[in-house]
């Protein structure tokens, strides 16, 4: 009679060791996949949280009356938009992006050949870009406030965070051109549209597009993303940006690397104005001097606002802001 044998003790151990280890190893692989995915959706989806955060710095000295500025200058500025609005309704606008997608937008018609395309930032619309077209407008420019795509009426699933959007701004510009050729154009962001601003400036535009001027944006999605997840969430980089990265370009046609506004600068050669605040709490203000030291010539400038948080420069500065502003894009628009 044969006798059965019976595996040692260590045989079974190892056994069991690697069946607890490949369950750890599925568990901690769903646990990253359950992640990216909410981190995708989150940041960049339609319907995403991504723009509900409440994060902010230490007020820097003499910082309590920065902020009694930017409050009362937020103020009026709201009535002045207000006003603005009741009494120019715009027009309704749309074009097609190259993948399809229905972009809508808001028209200001205007007298003479100068224009600006105002760029609304994260999660926003192009009623957030009335604080720029008011001013633009009583300067004598046409102005168009497109709806980012995923934004306000514009289509689309996933927020382009500039990268897509810098395509959406050229055929933006294709139908400034084809209603007045002789258009000399302005693209003024702010936040994710003053990324899109410095996305767009790195692509061939036509001889009509004259100047950029960028107001807090970030040099990269990768960069303002890992910022993000460590002042929100106390996570590093690795491995969750990584497989988020790798999960939005296949489900929104790119990934967070790639959508790098430091490299598009660097192959900007018209004039551009860099804008930031010293107290912003989401888009480190470092960044301005990364990005206006790879923009390449002379035709730039910078304009720092000594206390403002995020988006807050043209309330800190006031009248300064835009004094600024129409001094370096008057001459680009010259001829």
């Amino acid at each position: 009679m044969e006798t059965a044998i019976k595996p040692k003790t260590g045989t079974r151990w190892l056994r069991r060791a690697l069946v607890a280890l490949a369950v750890l190893v599925v568990l901690l692989a769903a646990a990253i996949g359950f992640g990216s995915n909410y981190l995708v959706e989150y940041a960049i989806g339609r319907s995403g949280d991504g723009g509900d955060r409440e994060v902010a710095l230490e007020v820097e000295p003499g910082g309590d009356t920065v902020e009694a500025t930017i409050a009362a200058n937020k103020a009026a500025q709201k009535e002045r938009n207000e006003a603005f609005a009741a009494a120019h309704p715009g027009e309704r606008v749309e074009v097609t992006s190259d993948d399809g997608l229905t972009l809508s937008g808001v028209y200001y018609a205007n007298d003479g050949h100068r224009w600006v395309i105002a760029l609304h930032g994260y999660r926003g619309s192009s009623q957030d870009s009335l604080r720029l077209a008011q001013p633009y407008y009583e300067e004598g420019f046409q102005v168009v406030m497109p709806d980012l795509r995923a934004c306000g009426e514009s289509q689309g699933d996933y927020v382009g965070m500039g990268w897509l959007d810098r395509m959406d701004v050229l055929d933006w510009i294709d139908w400034i051109v084809a209603r007045d050729p002789q258009a000399a154009i302005v693209v003024h962001g702010m936040s994710m549209g003053a990324a899109t601003t410095m996305m767009t400036a790195g692509e061939d535009t036509p001889d009509n597009v004259r100047a950029f001027v960028e107001d807090c944006g970030y040099t990269s999605v990768w960069d303002v993303f890992s910022s993000e997840l460590q002042l929100r969430f106390g996570l590093p980089e690795f491995p969750l940006l990584y497989t988020a990265s790798a999960l939005a370009d296949a489900k929104a046609g790119y990934n967070f690397r790639e959508a790098s506004a430091l490299d598009q600068v660097a192959r900007c050669e018209k004039p551009m104005l860099f804008i930031h605040g010293t107290a912003d709490d989401f888009i480190p203000y470092e960044m301005m001097d990364t990005l206006y030291s790879a923009k390449p010539g002379d035709n730039k400038a910078e304009l720092t606002a000594e206390g403002a948080g995020h988006g807050e420069a043209m309330y800190a500065l006031g009248q300064t802001y835009w004094d600024t502003v129409f001094a370096f894009v008057d001459p680009c628009l010259e001829g």
